[in-house]
């Protein structure tokens, strides 16, 4: 095979798995936010657009609405984020031992906080399951700082409001036939899958998707270090 033929192909392949890797990342967070709001006191781990919305009602008097949980996931986000930067400070662009610290890190909270569900029957109204939620939350700062950090294009993992904005000004109305079916409707779409699978394995038991974000965690923390190309995306 030429050298240009093989330098396109390796190309290809690392923008597919840079891509997939991100895809992942943000069916975890689906699965995240769906254990949070339904089973965790109605609280976001990863839409933190979401958090605010219904602190905001909360504490409008809004009955039910709850105000103690969706602020301590709102610091805990902010957080996890603050340390992955101080990791990440000065970094060189692209994967490097330290991204693959921050996913390793959030691999083992998501085990322990899956691990406390199944052994131990957590109300999501009580401190426990506020505490479980706002960890999971540290793991969901330090996840989209990192993905920030990697800069693969229109993969936040946790936002999909600017996405859809990008999908609905931008591409629509471009020409060709990829001005809908793109990385932007996927990133949505995972997203949306990500959510009905976590709330699907719920009704099996709240851990079940917890410990499946872990193992999809850990996979592209294993993945990407062995295999992203060290540039930036």
């Amino acid at each position: 095979m030429p050298t240009t033929a093989r330098q396109r192909l390796h190309k290809a392949v690392s923008s597919n798995f840079r891509l997939w890797s991100m895809m992942a990342l943000t069916m975890v967070t689906g699965m995240l936010d769906a254990v949070g709001y339904l089973g965790l006191d109605r609280i976001f781990t990863g839409n933190m657009t979401g958090n605010i919305v219904i602190l905001g009602l909360g504490v409008a008097g809004e009955d039910g609405l709850p105000i103690v949980g969706p602020l301590v996931a709102l610091f805990a986000f902010v957080l996890g984020a603050a340390l992955a930067g101080l990791t990440l400070r000065s970094a060189a662009p692209g994967w490097n031992v330290r991204v693959t610290a921050i996913f390793t890190a959030g691999t083992v909270t998501l085990v322990a906080a899956g691990v406390v569900l199944l052994v131990v029957d957590v109300e999501g109204t009580s401190p426990l399951g506020i505490a479980i939620a706002s960890i999971i939350a540290v793991d969901m700062g330090a996840q989209a700082l990192a993905a920030r950090f990697l800069a693969v294009k229109d993969m936040t993992t946790v936002v999909v409001t600017s996405t859809i904005t990008s999908l609905a000004g931008e591409s629509f109305v471009a020409p060709g036939p990829g001005r809908l079916f793109n990385r932007r409707l996927w990133a949505i779409l995972v997203l949306f899958v990500g959510a009905v699978l976590g709330a699907l394995l719920m009704q099996v038991h709240i851990a079940l998707p917890v410990l499946l974000a872990a193992a999809l965690t850990g996979t592209v923390a294993a993945l990407g270090h062995a295999g992203w190309e060290r540039v930036s995306s």
